[in-house]
């Protein structure tokens, strides 16, 4: 199955505010959930020479066997 993530990359490059958007079982979207918060900093997103905020939906996809 296919589990849609939505978070926030900060300015500070950190990851925050995850969510499951589209969900398959409740199981696959608690991992989904902890593979992104346990993410490395993002290079942050900037705007006309400043840091901002950027919201992004990642699809991470299980292919269970």
């Amino acid at each position: 199955g296919k589990v849609y993530v939505r978070f926030v990359v900060m300015k500070t490059g950190k990851v925050d505010s995850v969510e499951v958007k589209r969900g398959v079982d409740p199981l696959l979207d608690a991992e989904a959930k902890r593979v992104v918060k346990s993410m490395p900093e993002w290079t942050p997103g900037t705007q006309r020479g400043q840091n901002v905020n950027v919201e992004f939906v990642l699809p991470i996809s299980f292919a269970l066997k």
